[in-house]
């Protein structure tokens, strides 16, 4: 089992014919990843060539639209690499076009469009993972994202993170266990998929034994996901915050990552989450060496 990508995902890969569109389609085939296509209404017709994970050479075909895309190759996810100032419309063209679930790569997305977005996602069949993130990865299966798929192996860990770079250092770390899924859900003030989204999922996936959760500095996420891990999951969840030295007032990195009137601290986050029962480490090796305890001891 894995949440929301399997070795059955259908993908399409919307600005496949651009410079890291092209890229990480060969990275996500090299992966395993079942690209079915992309999506460039100037370039509909035309067809792109890359090698799949057995060597081959495969003939990708470019359409004109998501819709076209699905329609033609039965596509049910789509990985946008769009540049921030089209990334609006290329969502809202997926979600008209019901896909069922998007990763929207781009880093830069305006809030006000990620909001608008958003908005207009609610209620509908899509699931959004992002803007401003890695991905999600299904190790051994699928990879729709830009996560290096050589990190780790399959395994009974869950991971979710609001960044990417913290997500290739804990599979890492945690790769004699090996992953489930590996979903970065990216640190914009304005997101699609949530920690207690990607929290729900794992708990009810029977492969999912424990679960590694990284948050940052800045917002509530942390402290909302602190009470619903206290309320609703019952496997072992460590925790790591990225910020604790961050100076108040300041954005760090992620746009969403500023720590405004003594909220949104990394220690008050840390704070909510032992509240609830989660082991957090102070440094992301020590968050990897708690879940090591965890694992040895199922």
């Amino acid at each position: 089992m894995s949440i929301f990508l399997t070795k059955d995902s259908k993908v399409i890969v919307q600005g496949i014919t651009g410079g890291e569109g092209s890229k990480h389609t060969a990275r996500m085939l090299a992966a395993g990843t079942d690209i079915v296509g992309g999506v460039n209404a100037r370039k509909a017709g035309t067809t792109v060539t890359h090698t799949d994970a057995s060597g081959n050479e495969v003939e990708l075909p470019v359409f004109g639209s998501v819709a076209e895309a699905i329609e033609k190759t039965g596509a049910d996810v789509s990985v946008a690499f769009v540049p921030p100032a089209f990334t609006k419309d290329a969502v809202i063209e997926a979600i008209d076009a019901e896909i069922g679930l998007l990763v929207i790569i781009t880093e830069g997305v305006p809030v006000q469009d990620s909001a608008e977005f958003w908005a207009y996602a609610q209620g509908k069949k899509t699931r959004i993972i992002g803007p401003n993130c890695p991905g999600i990865i299904t190790p051994g299966e699928a990879l729709a994202g830009i996560t290096p798929a050589n990190i780790a192996g399959k395994g009974p860990i869950g991971l979710v993170s609001k960044s990417g770079t913290l997500t290739y250092q804990m599979m890492f770390e945690l790769r004699e266990f090996g992953f489930s899924t590996a979903i970065g859900i990216g640190g914009d003030p304005i997101i699609g998929t949530t920690h207690i989204d990607a929290l729900e999922a794992f708990e009810n996936d029977p492969e999912t034994k424990a679960i590694v959760m990284i948050g940052e500095i800045g917002g509530d996420a942390e402290e909302k996901a602190a009470a619903y891990i206290q309320a609703h999951v019952t496997k072992p969840v460590v925790g790591y915050v990225a910020g604790f030295t961050a100076p108040e007032g300041k954005t760090m990195g992620h746009a969403g990552a500023i720590v405004s009137d003594g909220a949104g601290t990394a220690q008050g986050k840390k704070e909510a989450l032992e509240a609830a029962g989660v082991k957090v480490g102070k440094t992301p090796s020590e968050t990897a060496a708690l879940m090591r305890e965890i694992l040895q001891s199922l």
